[in-house]
């Protein structure tokens, strides 16, 4: 086994980026680029007819999102470690592709020592990170604002806002004053924390006030 090379396939849209990293990881010991590709699906193709130790996965792919790759890889192959491979840096997308089965996450700016170095952690059975990636993860997640208590009568208004029905429209429809309609709205924003309407409607559907 000390001498078996381990087999590694690089997926990325951008062939400089491949054939950067097919020459670094081929002047390591013991690493072998055995192939590379530019699709989801080609992948998918190669990954269920062949062994790999080893998949370099970017997220931006042409037919494919990399997080759900990689739950698709795993799937198919589940002793082959996927490492992510990305310049998306958002924390969400980190935990997701995770969540998907991956064992690591690392951004572009990696050095090649870093790399190798956490390509034998995933190996050992390591979910591993970049230290960017680290600092990115050990920061607090944002804090998720509590779904606001409204009246009978604001729920009312809220559903009109959300079908571009304007003051007047709605003061006509419920019998209120514009100037009444208008406090309500007010009212609104203040509870949601919206700065206008659109945020407003953006931020009740996000929590299942209305529907889409």
């Amino acid at each position: 086994m000390e001498n078996k090379k381990i087999n590694i396939v690089i997926v990325d849209d951008h062939p400089i980026v491949i054939e950067g990293l097919r020459m670094m990881l081929n002047s390591q010991p013991f690493f072998n680029v055995s192939e590379s590709f530019t699709s989801g699906l080609e992948t998918l193709s190669f990954i269920r007819s062949n062994t790999v130790d080893i998949i370099l996965l970017d997220i931006t792919l042409p037919d494919a999102n990399g997080t759900e790759l990689c739950r698709e890889i795993k799937t198919a192959s589940p002793d082959t470690a996927v490492i992510m491979f990305s310049n998306r840096s958002e924390r969400s997308i980190i935990m997701q592709a995770i969540q998907n089965g991956a064992s690591g996450y690392l951004l572009k700016n990696t050095s090649i020592e870093e790399l190798v170095i956490c390509i034998k952690g995933a190996l050992s059975g390591d979910i591993v990170f970049c230290n960017e990636t680290k600092l990115i993860i050990s920061r607090p997640s944002p804090v998720t604002l509590p779904i606001p208590r409204l009246t009978k009568r604001e729920k009312q208004i809220l559903q009109l806002v959300a079908q571009g029905k304007t003051s007047n429209n709605i003061a006509e429809e419920l019998f209120l004053s514009p100037l009444t309609v208008d406090t309500h709205r007010k009212n609104l924003l203040q509870k949601f924390q919206a700065k206008n309407s659109t945020e407003l409607i953006n931020i009740a559907v996000q929590q299942r006030m209305i529907e889409e």
